[in-house]
């Protein structure tokens, strides 16, 4: 490795070319072997005196010293900014993997739950309402028809329970927010149906049957973007 004269020498790198004579008369002074010096010391201090004494070495040394600094300040930058892509790119990912992970999880845990509990409310509606259309007065059709209003209710509240669990990831806020009009739907939905089974009120019927329908609707829109979500 190549020694640093200005090193070698002890001096500044602005030092003057006094001062360099200056000090390298007395390290020589000081190691030369006549008086028990080291004389590879002084084999350095004349290496560098050879660069420093003479003023065009000494430019050229300086210009390619200062080339290389700059070269090394460059290196630094790139490796910084290198690192910093690194590391942004490793909290990008990161992040990424967090968010699917939620939204997995939510899936699971909400969503297909919630999707499941809502299609045993919609989908045996339509033969519910045919039994009862037989003969809305009879005791037996309407208890029947009760029964599976009852029991929706109960569904729904299990809907309200697991939607409020826990909060709807950024990236499935369209679905969240799709999911809880829908479970809005079937619940006012079912409000009118009960108001029906009470004073046969043909209004109360027709508009269970209309919300009921466009929920079931919607199910199947948030069926798709689901699958959109997770593709």
């Amino acid at each position: 490795m190549t020694l640093d004269p200005y090193e070698v020498l002890g001096v500044d790198y602005n030092a003057s070319s006094k001062e360099i004579k200056a000090a390298y008369r007395s390290l020589v002074k000081k190691h030369h072997p006549d008086t028990g010096g080291d004389a590879t010391t002084i084999l350095q201090l004349n290496a560098a005196w050879a660069v420093l004494g003479d003023q065009e070495q000494r430019q050229t040394y300086d210009q390619q010293k200062n080339n290389d600094f700059h070269f090394v300040q460059e290196a630094n930058k790139r490796a910084v900014r290198n690192a910093y892509a690194y590391s942004a790119a490793k909290a990008v990912h990161v992040e990424v993997k967090e968010a699917e992970g939620a939204l997995t999880n939510w899936l699971k845990t909400v969503y297909s739950p919630s999707d499941r509990l809502l299609g045993e409310v919609i989908n045996p509606f339509p033969a519910k309402l045919r039994e009862l259309s037989a003969d809305p007065y009879d005791e037996t059709l309407m208890n029947a028809f009760c029964l599976y209003l009852e029991e929706s209710q109960k569904r729904i509240q299990k809907v309200e329970k697991c939607f409020s669990s826990q909060a709807t990831p950024k990236v499935a806020n369209n679905l969240g927010i799709g999911l809880y009009h829908c479970l809005s739907q079937v619940k006012d939905g079912l409000i009118e149906l009960e108001r029906y089974t009470m004073g046969y009120v043909d209004n109360y019927l027709h508009d269970g049957k209309e919300m009921l329908r466009e929920a079931k609707k919607n199910r199947k829109k948030l069926q798709l973007e689901r699958r959109r979500l997770i593709s």
